[in-house]
């Protein structure tokens, strides 16, 4: 009865000790692991340049044996129903939409042509460090900094808050972009709370 008692307290203890190396709101499932921010996000916005590993969600009306998901090629071109290569790569969806109602008018009498973008493999930019989950995010329209973070789960118990920065290439060079998340959260200093770009890394210490 000693022994079983003895092993008892044991397991109570070490499961104890794991919790409490735990930083406060993290999840143990996820932690000490690199995770990556879902990148699938729907998109028809007439602003938004497709790039290579996009997926896009071509859909032609009254024609399912057309309509397809399909993800865009490292040389941009995406291959459909009857047209085989399509360019993608450099045209918004409004754009390729219209091109590829064009091509169809080969096949079929005015073609109506939807294109979507479900996933936004090419703008992505990236969270590390101390943060709930590591890894990218889709870099959609006005993304800024803070709201990067949040979509990582936001900063981490030990995080040094006050010395985040931005990694940014420009030019061929790199620059670093301080960012005090203390005082943009606290209204103090909004202008840090710059817009990403596709490419971006911000890293929390």
């Amino acid at each position: 009865m000693t022994r079983v008692l003895l092993l008892v307290l044991a397991i109570l203890s070490q499961v104890s000790a794991q919790n409490t190396a735990l930083p406060r709101g993290a999840d143990p499932a996820t932690t000490g692991t690199v995770t990556t921010a879902p990148l699938s996000t729907s998109v028809k916005d007439s602003d938004y340049v497709i790039g290579p590993e996009d997926v896009l969600q071509v859909s032609v009306w009254k024609e399912p044996d057309v309509s397809t998901s399909v993800p865009v090629r490292s040389d941009g071109k995406i291959s459909l129903p009857l047209l085989g290569d399509v360019q993608a790569a450099g045209m918004t969806p409004t754009q390729l939409a219209a091109d590829i109602s064009v091509r169809l008018k080969e096949f079929m009498a005015a073609p109506r042509v939807t294109v979507i973008v479900t996933a936004m493999n090419s703008r992505r930019a990236y969270v590390m460090g101390q943060v709930m989950r590591q890894g990218a995010v889709a870099v959609v329209a006005n993304l800024t900094v803070l709201q990067a973070i949040s979509s990582a789960g936001g900063v981490a118990q030990y995080a040094n808050v006050k010395k985040i920065y931005i990694l940014r290439t420009e030019g061929g060079k790199q620059r670093r972009i301080p960012f005090n998340y203390e005082a943009v959260i606290k209204g103090r200093d909004p202008e840090q709370n710059i817009i990403l770009k596709p490419g971006d890394t911000i890293v929390v210490p």
